[in-house]
């Protein structure tokens, strides 16, 4: 069944958000004792290291999240931006009869744009989750195939079109593929109300919907669990298999999907051990031997089964992030790696998995003051090492001129 919340990605929807529906610039209240100005400058941009080896690197964002001092940080070091929430259906239509309200996604695009930075259309047109409390299950369950139909694939025009050549990047579908070796068709989920209604070929319609509606616009399928077995027992081998089952129909019958983005939310609790780098690199290798781009599109590392303390702590995230990268990032076909967020100060896991013991997550490459943590170096360090690749994306021009505006 489909939580009538907003679930994997909850987020804060009290006071940051009031003052966001009130009309207050994205660029609120500074949060108390920080020091973006020293901590985030002195640093080489991890956008301009990524570019030189032909690599697009940038972070997930929200409106609530953008006080002074982190969209500063987020200027500095992203060349694209994936929204957390403001495409997701509780803000863009709360309840079923509700009107579209782009409100929060007018602020997101703009602050991207204004600050010469891609946008990315995530995390996803078409998910089973991100509904809100406005939501009830038969609301998407139960209705008929005519009316399913009217609500996504309308849905899903509207928005592309609002955002159409404006949007480097469409996730069309979101975590559609099977975990483990659960029941599926042909490795597509049962367990979404829009199979339920449409039937299977819900995706493949999805897909040729955006592209007829933004022809000029990449358009991803995007997905999580190909680096380790999982916290619910799912072996990454047995979703690698069902994404390139369900890539190839896709493909077989001309369906125009362009890219794969693959989550990365990295388990650290034993990573090392738990992560077959082989297996890992042929799966991409799969990937891109089908013509896909390929996008690390949600990148960050719970720390569970990690001391308390934050520096043994922070030095072993940090390995995680420079044992995944230095795989992944061997494949050429990498175009793109987009962190889950930059700082500890707005994070998912804290949110949504907080730790046993009650420790503040640690999961990205800046800590709550905006200070670079080893995570930083890691990933800094991998891009920087990363074989050099044709680039996809063109970055924006005046670039430069963020980077320095920022400073």
């Amino acid at each position: 069944m489909v939580s009538s919340t907003v679930s994997r990605r909850s987020v804060l929807l009290g006071a940051a958000a009031g003052v966001a529906a009130a009309g207050v610039p994205l660029a609120g209240a500074s949060a108390a004792g920080t020091s973006a100005g020293e901590t985030s400058t002195a640093v080489t941009p991890l956008w301009r290291t990524a570019a030189r080896r032909g690599l697009l690197y940038g972070s997930s964002v929200a409106t609530w999240q953008l006080d002074p001092d982190y969209a500063r940080l987020f200027r500095r070091h992203a060349a694209v931006l994936w929204p957390e929430d403001d495409l997701l259906w509780y803000r863009l239509k709360p309840a079923p009869d509700a009107p579209l309200d782009f409100t929060y996604a007018d602020q997101i695009v703009a602050f991207a744009e204004r600050n010469h930075q891609l946008f990315f259309g995530g995390p996803g047109l078409v998910w089973d989750e991100g509904f809100g409390d406005g939501w009830q299950d038969s609301d998407l369950w139960d209705i008929s195939e005519k009316r399913a139909r009217s609500l996504l694939y309308g849905t899903m025009r509207e928005v592309v079109h609002r955002y159409r050549g404006r949007t480097a990047a469409w996730v069309v579908v979101n975590e559609a593929i099977v975990n483990g070796r659960d029941e599926s068709y042909h490795g597509l989920r049962k367990d979404v109300p829009w199979f339920a209604t449409i039937g299977p070929e819900y995706v493949a319609h999805a897909f040729h919907v955006a592209h007829e509606t933004d022809p000029g616009a990449m358009l991803v399928m995007n997905d999580f669990g190909y680096e380790t077995r999982n916290q619910y027992g799912d072996y990454a081998i047995d979703k690698q298999r069902a994404t390139l089952r369900v890539l190839d129909r896709l493909l077989a019958a001309g369906v125009p999907v362009h890219a794969f983005g693959v989550q990365a939310h990295l388990l650290a609790d034993r990573f090392a051990e738990r992560f077959h780098a082989r297996q890992y690199q042929r799966f991409l290798s799969e990937l891109s031997d089908r013509g896909l781009t390929i996008l690390i599109t949600e990148l960050d590392v719970l720390d569970d089964g990690l001391p308390a303390a934050r520096r043994p702590r922070d030095r072993m995230v940090a390995d995680v992030y420079r044992r995944y990268l230095d795989v992944a990032l061997e494949e050429r076909g990498v175009a793109a790696v987009i962190n889950f967020g930059l700082s500890d100060r707005y994070t998912w896991l804290q949110e949504d998995y907080p730790r046993d013991d009650g420790a503040a997550r640690r999961p990205l490459p800046f800590d709550e003051d905006l200070a670079p943590k080893p995570a930083f170096h890691a990933v800094h360090d991998s891009l920087r090492q990363a074989p050099r690749r044709r680039p996809v994306f063109h970055l924006p021009r005046h670039l430069d001129e963020k980077d320095a505006s920022s400073r």
